[in-house]
């Protein structure tokens, strides 16, 4: 016999179903984009109701160096690959979340994901807003920071907070997007190894990336879903581990680090009720407080 409690959560659990696509790529966008397309198509037939790609999934990841002739990949947004997509999304009726280098306008470059619905509909784009500049990682060269602020993207299968790479180590862009109603956040991911490094040391750089994104999930009780690349380019051994975490933290999910996958997660978002009403974070914050910093840092 079912509790009223059991029967009340049963009847109104939202469960969604959401795909990841870990893959590798190479110097032929043409192909990297015929391989995300048909890895789509996978994910959807395994059920998949939201598709997430990776960071700049139609090229290698080209700014491991500062080369001018790499501006040449860029497209806009909405534009070519979308457009593929869109016929994609509406033909199955399902969500893609595509992370693409956007030209905005001649000399004006973004880091940008496009959000399209399950009837093929372009929703809109998110600009990256934290852009790095490390060795190996030379995004500044390419990327104007985002100017659209922080988005959520109302889908036919939930609200979509989206944010890119780099804003995974923020945790303001995480809690700035779940106030505005995102149910999951997706982090759209180019992420590796030096092939120099110990193993020790790359242990460590994966263990601080998957924490600091269970944290966002736990701070504000919302599951998250990190998608990463797969592969060795050049000095770069791409660590995959793409991942899915519930509201509480609980890693739901995790790719291996050297194989291409598509898996399919199933997500209930009911949880982030329980789990906001239990731990109370975003009831009990302190704007006020935060007020407070911001002066004094400006100060």
């Amino acid at each position: 016999m079912l509790s009223l409690r059991q029967k009340f959560y049963s009847a109104t659990v939202k469960q969604v179903r959401v795909g990841l696509v870990q893959m590798s790529c190479t110097a032929d966008k043409a192909a990297n984009i015929a391989k995300a397309l048909e890895k789509t198509r996978e994910a959807a037939q395994k059920g998949a109701q939201i598709v997430c790609l990776q960071e700049l999934f139609t090229s290698l990841y080209f700014c491991d160096v500062e080369d001018y002739d790499n501006f040449k990949l860029a497209e806009a947004i909405p534009g070519p690959t979308t457009e593929q997509f869109q016929a994609l999304a509406k033909e199955l009726g399902i969500v893609v979340i595509a992370s693409l280098f956007e030209k905005r306008a001649q000399g004006l470059y973004h880091n940008t994901t496009a959000v399209i619905d399950a009837d093929g509909s372009y929703l809109g784009k998110y600009r990256k807003m934290h852009i790095p500049d490390d060795p190996g990682y030379y995004e500044k060269f390419y990327f104007t920071p985002g100017d659209l602020g922080y988005k959520v993207f109302d889908t036919k299968f939930g609200k979509l907070g989206i944010l890119i790479c780099w804003d995974q180590w923020y945790p303001e862009a995480a809690r700035i997007t779940a106030l505005m109603g995102a149910e999951i956040l997706f982090y759209p991911t180019a992420i590796g190894w030096a092939v120099s490094q110990t193993e020790e040391v790359n242990q460590d750089q994966y263990s601080a990336w998957q924490t600091i994104q269970r944290s966002h999930a736990i701070a504000n009780g919302v599951p998250v879903v990190s998608v990463n690349r797969v592969g060795q380019e050049g000095d770069m051994l791409f660590w995959g581990g793409s991942f899915v975490a519930n509201a509480y933290g609980k890693v739901l999910y995790q790719a291996s680090h050297d194989k291409e996958e598509v898996h399919v997660q199933t997500i209930d978002l009911e949880q982030s009720d329980y789990y906001r009403t239990h731990w109370p974070f975003l009831r009990d914050r302190r704007i006020d407080s935060y007020d407070v910093i911001t002066k004094r840092l400006i100060d």
